[in-house]
């Protein structure tokens, strides 16, 4: 069973959510969590939170209905260099950031700009998760980019929402089990993610469960790369300073 979940939207991310951080926290308790993270969209997104809206989070409280909290956000990536749509001296004080590409903010590139836009953007303050670059709309080079998420320390997200029938960033299936394969090969830890906006899927990763459960009968996907069952690892890998990973 999942101990968290940190790829997951409030109202401040529009999209019509209209529930607070308390409405996911206790979502989060009645789910069994122990961790929430909350990771609202950047300031590109229509209707998101703005710069100030972002600054303010890290004064949050740390404790919510009895679940430990994590305050975030979902950078979108802006171009193919890379460029986020948040500034780095409001990053640098957030407990992580999810990098990830949409259509409203970048038109789909080819195969190496896709893949150069999300290695650039790690190089941001606080990145330590690839959000849904299962998209078929965005096709990536999964081994370059499980390089580059080795050397940046870096997790790769399974994203739930992408999994699920009926999804709109198509048929993720073949993507993912071809990025679960190259994280096997880099030794890069992965995350399973609800990509929650609002409570009703917050900690749902059945489907990311049963694609995992598959790879690891076909190609022996070690649960040591998991990063989803064990709090105290996850914290340890977030916190480790990007600049100083000798």
């Amino acid at each position: 069973m999942i101990q968290l979940d940190v790829h997951t939207h409030s109202i401040s991310s529009g999209h019509g959510t209209a529930c607070t951080i308390a409405d996911m926290a206790k979502a989060a308790k009645k789910q069994g969590l122990s961790l929430l993270g909350i990771s609202d969209h950047g300031p590109a997104t229509l209707c998101a939170g703005t710069p100030s809206y972002f600054k303010n989070l890290q004064m949050a409280p740390k404790m919510r209905c009895g679940i430990r909290m994590l305050y975030g956000v979902e950078l979108n990536i802006l171009d193919y260099s890379g460029r986020v749509d948040l500034e780095q001296g409001i990053l640098s004080g957030m407990d992580y950031a999810v990098i990830s590409m949409h259509t409203k903010n970048i038109k789909p590139g080819n195969m190496l700009e896709n893949t150069n836009a999300y290695i650039g953007a790690m190089d941001q303050p606080k990145v330590r998760i690839v959000g849904h670059c299962d998209d078929v709309k965005f096709p990536v080079d999964y081994k370059a980019l499980a390089e580059a998420a080795a050397a940046h320390h870096v997790m790769l997200e399974i994203n739930n929402s992408s999994i699920m029938p009926g999804g709109y960033r198509g048929n993720t299936i073949e993507n993912n089990i071809q990025m679960l394969y190259q994280c096997m090969r880099y030794e890069v830890p992965v995350l399973l993610s609800s990509d929650s906006h609002g409570p009703k899927n917050v900690g749902n990763v059945k489907g990311s469960e049963i694609l995992l459960n598959a790879c690891r009968e076909v190609f022996g996907f070690p649960d040591r790369l998991v990063m989803s069952y064990d709090i105290d690892r996850f914290l340890d890998y977030i916190r480790i300073d990007r600049f100083d990973r000798s």
